[in-house]
């Protein structure tokens, strides 16, 4: 705990940045002020670096690009493997775990140790991997790294602790699951196969055990070839040659027959009895032509062969239509009996599995379920009634449903906004799903006592908006809002307007929430605004339309004053001719004269509508088309329920709406905001006469997130790009960043060229167009830490001060006021914070009918770098809230004798008079620094550079531990907090080591030591920077293994089990094992120890009480076995005695018949 007093002598100090050349803080730094100042500030500061530890929570979302499949039916959990090198294990509803690869190698297979709480996964780095899942968070027992072939299948038969591991070269290789070594026992290729075989069979794509005799391997090669190998004679027992290539291979549960899928669309039956040639050949989406042959098909790529007791078999497989049906959708084929169902899937599939009831090969199957694992879905199908209906799925996959485009992150809402989302989206729900529970049930989660309702927001590139309960790191849908119902459906070809348009004129690229009044704000790709008011009550509503004109005109330039050298010169918005009047509400059609029409792009619905329960828009804001030129993007937003106030800004200016009046109140270009406070001197030029048409880039659709090629995206994000300062520059001094774009010295000598080029692109003042990828190596190139300009596509080099972040607050509008008033926060990309005092009728009455009235600027404060957020404290150091207006639902009845009013409720400094003098403290951060200023005097107290060599792309300030700080992500992947008011630094975390565009758009803070950010295009990682949330993790994570007694055999009978020959005395141990087999080869694979070991040994150790709990469980499981099996016995020798006394007896009675007298 460390004390901070700062004593003032009344006049106004200058901020220590000003030693080093910055200018001052204050605008009028020096001079007396008659605010009343503290006498001493007296924090508290209670946070330490060890109340910050960064770690990985919980990924929410679809696994991206996946490629494999496995299930435990027993533990009855699901793994699915993705091309990124992680693997995603799912549960019971709360039970999803994420692990992944270090290598970042794709996955090609996944083995469960079915019911051992592990899981084996083959990597396309040709490493095996043995993972530990009996502990919360998974962990690496062992590797095994192959280093002269290529791992193409792997299988383990149940129970066994060998695993079975065809290569490329088709080789079987044998590795010891327990210490992950290699076996001696190799089944070579050329052994295999026929020695009169002159070509090589392929990769080994299918290895399977005989459900009848253990000691037998199926090997199915690429080519066709089919090979039973018997492991204990060490000879192949029979080898089919099919013209066909083989996909995949399924036993009927009798050991008798299989199946196999080909490339021709062809499945062939096998009878062990005459492997001469297949059983039986069916096509069965291949029909007949006019001329007696076969419709050419695609290949099946996978077949299961499942048995039933009670019906036909299950005959499931994938592909294997026609050719000729171009642009059919992929589809999975259930062939039962005669009936034959073919599901359409929406994406390709990747994966399928049917479902059994039993672990065991040799039982009957009874298949209940199949998992069909797509490109961009993971759905279960109910096989067990005749529709096949879909199962409901309990988890987050459809956060990709349309690209996310933007997110938010709210922790500690309020209680009731929750319950009142959920209950709305309720009604919505899909209908047609299958009745019974969700299959996968493995694991166990409980709701942890740190529990404390949280809400996700992500935005979309269709426009819908979607509500996500992420209470206690779980996912689940709230509610969905489509802002595209606001509008007219856009008719095609519909001017101009509708040229430039893609597919995605709705996109969302940012939203505002207010929680407690419920207020929300969605600004639009296509320059609009709409507000919603939440009811839940239906209403008969016609949205109000204002039209903003905020477009530029002529342009100004900062020019270096004559007793400044400082190169550093950029643009401004346009002087606005005259102060913007009070505009009510318009129609769309309303002109200017001498102004072209506008040509909105998206068109408000104009007739009353019926708007059900939920979020219903109130009022749409559009910016207008100026001689055919489309309007820049809105680069910042803020609402506050309590003033009815909505602002926002672009590169342009700013304006401010009451939602309340329905009007605007203030139209400004930048310039104008700053009044006689200008820190620049500027030079006014004409406008360009050639100038380049923005309309192609402006309204560029946002395309699709998952393409392989890149795709443009425009984003709001206001500091991807930066200013590139000379270093000679001492008043307006900013970090180099290494990847600034360097302009000949002859600009800046000759006179006659404008020194525009001296600065490089910013994101937020010209609409850039970025590049967006999905492929690793194209991020890499794309990242913020390489050159910036390369990821950059410039519409207008010039640049524009545009307004990034706005705040509405309590604050002192000037240095002589004594008493917080409202105000307007406005930070600029040059550093600059503007304070505009308001002035807005207290009364209800008077709110409805008077205007809101604003100030000229009463404060310009200094940073380096794109100012991004604002935040205030009392003198003690504690976060002031804004003020908002307590929900209240306008659409209810109301009562005549109670009529309803705006509860306002608001966190000025402190409620006592005494303290109000005392001011308050302002935090501005930028992407270079951070300051504390003391208000109204507005000197800066503390300040600290946050980075040198990268820049901030995300800052707030968030409460932890009881306690606030100053959290700060920047562009190099570090993730960093600063104590406040001293801007100590506390945590400094290399935690990406590469930032792509999607990361920047969607990372943010919250409350609670939470931030989450879109790791792929379909899923959302949640991190945590609070010491206290990793210690209590473990208790949030749910359990993935749980201590279940392995079913036993079923009794085949005395007849099957007496002439089926199923060899049960098989011990691989005796094959496999070092003594009869031999080492393997050390250059064949390498060992790899892995830390896992150590986490089990941990995780055993502190929970010794679940392992004596899991040995009582074993050695009951074992007395019971033993009870059971005394039983057996006893009654078998009952039934001998019984049959030995009426064998004595029938003996006795024939004993003196003649043989023709029985």
């Amino acid at each position: 705990m460390r004390k901070f007093r700062k004593v003032l002598d009344g006049l106004t100090t200058s901020s220590p940045g000003a030693t080093l050349g910055s200018p001052s803080c204050s605008s009028g730094a020096g001079t007396p002020t008659a605010a009343p100042t503290p006498k001493e500030i007296d924090v508290q500061e209670t946070l330490v670096s060890e109340n910050f530890q960064l770690c990985k929570t919980v990924r929410h979302g679809f696994p991206y690009q996946p490629t494999a499949l496995a299930f435990d039916p027993v533990q009855k959990i699901l793994a699915v493997g993705s091309r990124s090198g992680g693997v995603r294990i799912l549960g019971r509803p709360g039970v999803d775990s994420f692990c992944q690869h270090e290598s970042g190698a794709a996955v090609l297979q996944l083995q469960f140790l079915i019911n051992e709480g592990a899981l084996v996964t083959a990597c396309a780095d040709d490493t095996l991997h043995l993972w530990n899942l009996r502990q919360r968070r998974p962990a690496i027992l062992h590797s095994l790294k192959f280093n002269r072939e290529r791992i193409t299948f792997c299988h383990l038969p149940f129970q066994s602790k060998w695993l079975y591991v065809g290569t490329e070269r088709g080789n079987t290789h044998i590795v010891n699951i327990e210490s992950f070594i290699l076996s001696g026992y190799v089944i070579m290729w050329n052994k295999a196969i026929e020695l009169s075989t002159k070509t090589h069979p392929g990769p080994v794509v299918h290895l399977s055990d005989s459900p009848k005799d253990e000691g037998k391997l199926l090997i199915g090669f690429e080519s066709g070839t089919i090979v039973q190998w018997d492991l204990r004679g060490k000879k192949a027992d029979f080898r089919i040659y099919y013209d066909e290539a083989i996909h995949s291979v399924g036993w009927h549960h009798e050991g008798k027959q299989f199946m196999c899928s080909h490339s021709d669309g062809s499945l062939t039956l096998w009878n062990l009895r005459n492997t001469t040639k297949p059983f039986q050949v069916t096509f069965p989406h291949g029909k007949v032509q006019k001329d007696g042959r076969k419709e050419s098909c695609k290949p099946i790529l996978k077949v299961e062969y499942k048995t039933t007791r009670t019906s036909e078999p299950f005959v499931i497989f994938s592909g294997g239509l026609s050719y000729d049906k171009a642009g059919r959708r992929p589809t999975l084929t259930i062939m039962h009996g005669k009936a034959i169902t073919v599901l359409e899937m929406d994406y390709p599939i990747v994966e399928f599995m049917a479902l059994c009831e039993t672990p065991y090969n040799n039982e009957v199957q009874e298949p209940y379920a199949v998992v069909v694992l797509l490109e961009k879905d993971l759905i279960v199908v109910d096989l067990t009634q005749s529709s096949f209906p879909v199962f409901e799925n309990p988890y987050p996959m459809d956060i990709h449903e349309s690209p996310v485009t933007c997110t938010a992150y709210f922790a500690d809402c309020p209680p009731d906004i929750i319950p009142a989302l959920y209950s709305i989206g309720a009604k919505h729900k899909k209908t047609g799903y299958s009745q019974k529970e969700w299959p996968i049930t493995g694991g166990t989660w409980t709701l942890g006592s740190h529990a404390y309702p949280e809400i996700i927001i992500t935005g979309h590139a269709d426009g819908t908006i979607k509500f996500w309960d992420a209470s206690a790191i779980t996912l689940q849908m709230l509610y969905k809002l489509k802002t595209s119902k606001v509008f007219e459906k856009p008719k095609p070809g519909e001017g101009r307007a509708a040229e430039l348009v893609e597919e995605d004129p709705f996109a969302v690229q940012m939203v505002s929430w207010c929680p407690q009044s419920r207020m929300f704000c969605v600004v639009g790709i296509s320059a609009h605004i709409i507000l919603y008011h939440f009811s839940k009550y239906e209403a008969n509503t016609q949205t109000v339309l204002l039209e903003v004109r905020l477009q530029c005109e002529s342009e100004d330039v900062i020019s270096p004053s004559e007793n400044e050298n400082d190169p550093c010169i950029s643009e401004s918005g346009s002087h606005s001719p005259q102060p913007y009047p009070r505009q009510p509400a318009s129609p769309v059609s309303g002109t200017t004269e001498g102004i072209k029409p506008s040509i909105p792009c998206l068109k408000v619905k104009d007739k009353t509508v019926r708007v059900p329960p939920g979020y219903q828009a109130e009022l749409v804001i559009q910016l207008q088309w100026i001689d055919g030129e489309p309007p820049q993007q809105i680069t910042s937003l803020d609402i506050n329920s309590a003033y009815g106030l909505l602002a926002f800004g672009n590169c342009n200016g700013l304006a401010v709406v009451d939602y309340l009046q329905k009007t605007v109140l203030l139209c400004m270009s930048t310039l104008d905001l700053y009044g006689a406070s200008d820190p620049y001197q500027r030079l006014t030029r004409s406008p360009r006469r050639h100038r380049q048409s923005t309309s192609e880039f402006c309204m560029r659709g946002l395309s699709n997130f998952y393409s392989d090629s890149k795709k443009r995206i425009r984003t709001s994000y206001q500091s991807l790009t930066e200013l590139s300062d000379n270093q000679q520059s001492i008043d307006m001094e900013r970090s180099k960043s290494p990847t600034s774009v360097h302009y000949p010295t002859s600009l800046h000598n000759d006179p006659r060229i404008l020194p525009e080029p001296v600065a490089s692109l910013r994101a937020s003042h010209c609409s850039p167009v970025f590049y967006l990828l999905d492929n690793a190596t194209e991020s890499r190139e794309n990242s913020f830490s390489r050159s910036r300009s390369s990821s950059v596509s410039s519409i207008d080099r010039d640049t524009k001060e545009a307004i990034t972040t706005l705040q509405f607050g309590e604050s002192y509008g000037r240095k002589s006021d004594a008493l917080t008033t409202p105000c307007l926060w406005v930070g600029t990309s040059l550093g600059v914070g503007l304070l505009i005092p308001m002035s807005i009728p207290t009364d209800q009455e008077e709110r409805m009918e008077e205007p809101v009235t604003f100030g000229p600027s009463g404060a310009v404060l200094m940073l380096k770098g794109s100012v991004l957020c604002f935040a205030f404290l009392d003198c003690m150091g504690t976060l002031i809230q804004s003020p908002y207006e307590a929900w209240r639902d306008i659409n209810a009845a109301e009562d005549p004798d109670r009529p309803r009013k705006r509860k306002l409720v608001h966190f000025s400094p402190e409620s006592s008079q005494e303290t109000y003098g005392d001011g308050h403290l302002a935090v501005v951060c930028s992407e270079r620094q951070a300051k504390v200023f003391l208000m109204p005097s507005q000197s800066c107290l503390f300040v600290h550079n946050i980075t040198e060599s990268s820049f901030v792309l995300r800052a707030d300030v968030v409460s932890v531990s009881n306690s606030v700080c100053l959290a700060c992500f920047c562009a190099n992947g570090h993730v960093m907090t600063l104590s406040l008011p001293s801007l100590r630094p506390l945590m400094d975390v290399s935690y990406l080591p590469l930032t792509d565009m999607r990361i920047a758009r969607t990372f943010c803070f919250t409350n609670g030591g939470q931030a989450l950010y879109l790791s792929s295009p379909t899923e959302i990682q949640r991190i945590t920077y609070s010491q206290e949330m990793c210690d209590n993790l473990q208790e949030m994570l749910g359990e993935l293994f749980i201590p279940i007694e392995t079913p036993e055999v079923q009794n085949r009978g005395f007849l099957k089990g007496f002439f089926g020959g199923n060899a049960h005395t098989f011990d691989r141990e005796e094959l496999f094992g070092e003594a009869a087999a031999g080492k393997a080869s050390r250059s064949l694979a390498q060992h790899i120890p892995g830390q896992g070991g150590m986490e089990g040994m941990k995780v055993a150790a502190g929970g010794a009480v679940g392992e004596l709990a899991r040995a009582r469980i074993a050695l009951d499981e074992r007395g019971q076995r033993l009870g059971e099996l005394e039983e057996r016995t006893a009654l078998m020798m009952t039934s001998a005695e019984v049959f030995s006394k009426h064998a004595h007896e029938l003996m006795l009675k024939c004993k003196d018949k003649k043989w023709y007298q029985l």
